[in-house]
């Protein structure tokens, strides 16, 4: 599969909205949450600010005029922060993932000059912690309880966490 990030448009907000929750909150694929979170991950608002914040790019990969995956990369001082990042399920174990990570990062380092990737997991997923550590990203050691502020979910257990993990240019 050889598909090529673009960046998102305000008409596919609906769309990116959708694969976001089916990819961390749906029944199928193996990156989803369902058993330590619930409700919606993204929501209309919240894909539109990525969308208009001049320190957001929210890329997407369209197969067909279908959206099979986006990710986002914001740039905070030196580094890029990438989050938001979902392949849709029936997609999940073609390598997809791996070449959107890849051209994300590439995106990070030639337009953003960024030089070290960061990204927020949970704590619990150890299977895509190591997903991450085998494409080069390593854990810092920095925990924090779940964002319930952030209004991305509701934790489903006691004591869940996120971790930073990250990556040098």
């Amino acid at each position: 599969m050889n598909l090529k990030l673009e960046e998102a448009k305000r008409e596919q907000i609906e769309d990116i909205c959708r694969l976001v929750n089916i990819a961390y909150r749906g029944e199928q694929g193996w990156t989803k949450e369902t058993d330590l979170v619930g409700g919606e991950r993204a929501n209309e608002t919240e894909i539109l600010g990525y969308i208009t914040d001049p320190n957001a790019h929210l890329l997407i990969a369209v197969e067909n005029e279908e959206i099979v995956s986006c990710i986002c990369i914001e740039k905070k001082d030196d580094n890029a922060y990438i989050g938001l990042f979902a392949v849709h399920p029936k997609l999940q174990g073609t390598g997809l993932g791996k070449t959107i990570l890849s051209q994300a990062e590439q995106y990070a380092s030639s337009n953003l000059k960024a030089e070290k990737y960061v990204m927020v997991v949970l704590s619990q997923r150890k299977e895509l912690i190591e997903y991450y550590e085998r494409r080069g990203y390593v854990r810092t050691g920095n925990k924090q309880d779940y964002p319930v502020h952030l209004n991305v979910g509701t934790p489903l257990m006691n004591d869940l966490t996120v971790e930073y993990l990250e990556k040098d240019v």
